[in-house]
């Protein structure tokens, strides 16, 4: 393995390319509640930054938890890990962990003093779910559940949450925004998956795409694509969103072809360049969304 710099494995750590997770879900759902004639500038920024922190926090989780099972070995083909690289010491990316989560706590205080009781089962929930992926006695991201985990948290919840905080309501706009959002997330974890088949069933992680088999895991991520296309159009045609929605299909070409990276290969260098992809996808498909809620 290449020497890693202390600060380069910080970097790959925090997987940036992949913390749209936390930001779409955020912008989404504001621009679904701003085009109700709810948005507040406090809300938004909180949220945004506990957001993030808690993706931090759960990203740095998994490096602790995913080293000390023995699930990161030297043949992953994934980004390089603190702990497996040896630049860092199990303990310190625990607590950089924990400290990430100590501090979306601090946001959501003011979050909970605006949203109420929901809003403080979801934070406490949110962060919970954060430690159990890769950790505890039944970790999820071990047992088939990561996917269904990031869909809920960084789809459903993370939008519709972030809906509630500004419209003081749930309404079928804010359902129906949610679904594309949590499928195009979920299509991340689906090709980091699909790329550590191997890896992952030697270590015992029982990943879905583990259990389903790469073919299966392909077919998921290629029908995750067609509804989350197929939502915004549809949402024109009950009348819940105006036909800017369509600007989401601008994206439709980068769709197409990371949709062909992902089928096309087993190779774990033009995963990862698909996985990169597929959170530019996220993110691309979020702002037009947002932008078209908004027009």
């Amino acid at each position: 393995m290449a020497a890693v710099s202390r600060r380069g494995a910080w970097l790959v750590a925090l997987r940036i390319p992949t913390l749209s997770a936390s930001v779409v879900p955020v912008l989404v759902g504001t621009a679904a509640a701003g085009s109700k004639g709810s948005f507040s500038p406090g809300v938004f920024v909180a949220a945004l930054l506990a957001a993030l922190l808690i993706q931090t926090g759960t990203n740095l989780s998994n490096d602790y938890f995913d080293y000390v099972s023995g699930a990161d070995t030297a043949e992953r083909k994934g980004p390089v890990r603190l702990i497996q690289s040896g630049v860092m010491d199990a303990r310190r990316v625990l607590m950089a962990a924990l400290a990430s989560f100590g501090l979306a706590v601090l946001l959501g205080l003011y979050l909970v003093s605006v949203g109420g009781w929901p809003i403080l089962l979801i934070g406490v929930a949110s962060i919970l779910a954060g430690l159990a992926y890769t950790g505890g006695p039944y970790p999820l991201g071990y047992n088939g559940l990561g996917d269904l985990f990031v869909f809920v948290f960084f789809g459903l919840i993370g939008t519709m949450g972030t809906y509630y905080l500004h419209a003081g309501d749930i309404s079928p706009l804010a359902w129906g925004v949610a679904i594309p959002v949590g499928l195009l997330v979920t299509n991340i974890l689906v090709v980091n998956n699909v790329r550590d088949v191997e890896t992952d069933r030697a270590a015992g992680k029982r990943t879905l795409a583990v259990r389903l088999g790469r073919p299966a895991a392909r077919a998921q991520f290629v029908l995750s694509l067609v509804v989350a296309y197929v939502i915004p159009p549809a949402l024109w045609l009950a009348g819940l969103a105006s036909p800017w929605c369509w600007l989401t299909w601008l994206s439709l070409p980068l769709a197409l072809t990371t949709a062909q990276g992902v089928v096309g290969t087993n190779d774990g260098p033009r995963l990862n360049a698909m996985l990169k992809r597929t959170g530019q996808l996220h993110l691309l498909f979020g702002c037009l969304l947002s932008l078209g809620l908004l027009l």
